[in-house]
């Protein structure tokens, strides 16, 4: 494999903080390692692209019942295990930044600053009723077309 670029895709379905943090901890290491990365978020992992503040967008009632349901932001996104009402990620962000770990948005920043691909899939957006305006700046939109020609070529290919 040697001059060979490496790559490594993820598949972000979760929209667990603990999930969406291990999706991004293996997503800079593997940037770390000079792979080319992909994390393609789809259903409820676009919750970790989505801007904290309310960004005035027109839209249906479905879709505005979505956006009001949903996380905004990866800070907001709660445990798959022992949330407790919300007290579970405020522990476990306790924990965090008692060992000086990095914070899911903090990795998410640092996977952006790496050159790591995140790719919001249009076909959940259009679903959920999500707008570009809503997400991260400087990402990619895609459908799983283009996920599958990245995962065609992946060394390492993983579902979260």
């Amino acid at each position: 494999m040697t001059g060979q670029t490496k790559r490594t895709t993820i598949v972000l379905f979760s929209g667990d903080y603990d999930k969406a943090m291990a999706a991004y901890i293996i997503a800079n290491g593997a940037a770390a390692y000079d792979h080319e990365v992909t994390i393609f978020h789809t259903f409820w992992g676009l919750n970790a692209l989505r801007k904290e503040e309310l960004v005035p967008v027109k839209k249906g009632l479905l879709e505005k019942m979505f956006g009001k349901m949903m996380p905004r932001g990866a800070d907001k996104m709660g445990l798959s295990k022992m949330n407790f009402a919300g007290m579970g990620p405020k522990m476990i962000k306790n924990v965090i930044k008692k060992h000086n770990a990095l914070t899911l948005p903090q990795l998410i920043e640092m996977a952006q600053d790496q050159g790591v691909k995140l790719v919001a899939c249009t076909m959940t957006m259009d679903l959920l009723g999500l707008q570009e305006k809503e997400l991260l700046d400087d990402i990619d939109y895609a459908g799983v077309a283009a996920y599958l020609a990245d995962a065609e070529e992946g060394n390492v290919n993983l579902f979260i």
